[in-house]
Formats: structure tokens, C-alpha cells, sequence
């Protein structure tokens, strides 16, 4: 994708990342409330999904390549925002609706690593529903160093309630996780 197509998703879309609600924006990947993490955003590219993120010289593996878990950690997030937002496509809904929010956990991740992945660049991610059956979406990413693909994966996400996620929250506080 050429920087001008890049700069206006950014300038005319909002990532699906900034509609989850605060009690849920947390994930190390893509959470906007944790000061620490990746802050991975996903966005609309048709009817697919993309994401950027340029890793750091410290998410190295060998000298002048990158780390493969970071890889796997940005198909994972990718996988799990694209697979709500393309759930609430499927439901005619818009990500900042008053209905109850659609949030997303992996039940698997399978990743490929086709070539080691420089350093120093630019990666890019997209996304597209391989299923969308119920609580489930199937999304396959393609990860590019300099528009090759280098690393795919396959992340089958499933829709996990409101009430489920706000119980595990308090089962940790409380120290029973």
C-alpha cells in the first residue's frame, strides 16, 4: 500500500481498537489504555482489514531481524480486532452503537513464518474473514516487510460476553484467577 492510500485511512477512519469500551482496552497487543503495549491499530481497507506497526530495535531475534513472537503477538491482535469488526458488519452494526460491545478472544493462532522479517521497516497487516459462523470468526493475515509477505497466520476468534470478560476482571483484583 503506498503512503497516500495509508494516510487517508488514518485521516478518515477511527482503528477498531479505540471503539472498546475502557473495561476492555487493556490487551498488551492493541489496548489503548496500556502505556506499555504495541498500541496496534486496525482499520477498513475495503473488505479487508490492515494494520502498521514498525518494531523497535529491541524486538530483535538475530541481529537485523525481528523477534517471531512480536510477529505472532501483531497476527493475534490484528486477528482478534478485524474479527470483531467484521462481526459487526456481518450484524449491520456499527462499532459505536449502543448495543452490547462485540469483543473478541483467541480460541487458536496458527503462524507460519515464510522468511525472517528485517528489521527497520515498516510492517504491514491485512486481514480477511475466512469464516463468520455465530460467537465465531475465522481471519486470515498476511504480514509484509517492504511488500513481501513473510510471516502468515490464521487466528479463529470467538466472541467472548461482556459479563464473562468483567468476571474474570474482578476474579483477578480479587486474586482468584
Amino acid at each position: 500500500m503506498n503512503a497516500k492510500e495509508k494516510e487517508a485511512i488514518i485521516a478518515y477512519q477511527r482503528p477498531f481498537q479505540d471503539y472498546y469500551p475502557d473495561h476492555l482496552a487493556h490487551c498488551y497487543g492493541c489496548g489503548r489504555l496500556n502505556e506499555h503495549g504495541y498500541h496496534l491499530k486496525s482499520y477498513w481497507h475495503g473488505d479487508e482489514t490492515v494494520a502498521w506497526f514498525t518494531p523497535q530495535p529491541y524486538h530483535i531475534a538475530i541481529p537485523g531481524y525481528v523477534y517471531g513472537g512480536l510477529l505472532a503477538s501483531l497476527i493475534d491482535c490484528h486477528g482478534t480486532g478485524s474479527a470483531a469488526a467484521y462481526a459487526y458488519r456481518a450484524a449491520n452494526r456499527k462499532m459505536d452503537d449502543d448495543g452490547p460491545p462485540l469483543r473478541f478472544l483467541t480460541a487458536s493462532l496458527h503462524v507460519d513464518y515464510l522468511k525472517p522479517t528485517p528489521l527497520g521497516v515498516e510492517l504491514e497487516l491485512h486481514g480477511r474473514a475466512a469464516e463468520i459462523k455465530g460467537r465465531k470468526v475465522v481471519v486470515d493475515i498476511e504480514l509484509m516487510a517492504k511488500g513481501e509477505v513473510t510471516v502468515i497466520g490464521r487466528v479463529v476468534a470467538v466472541q467472548a460476553p461482556d459479563e464473562y470478560i468483567i468476571d474474570l476482571a474482578m476474579k483477578q483484583q480479587e486474586g482468584r484467577a
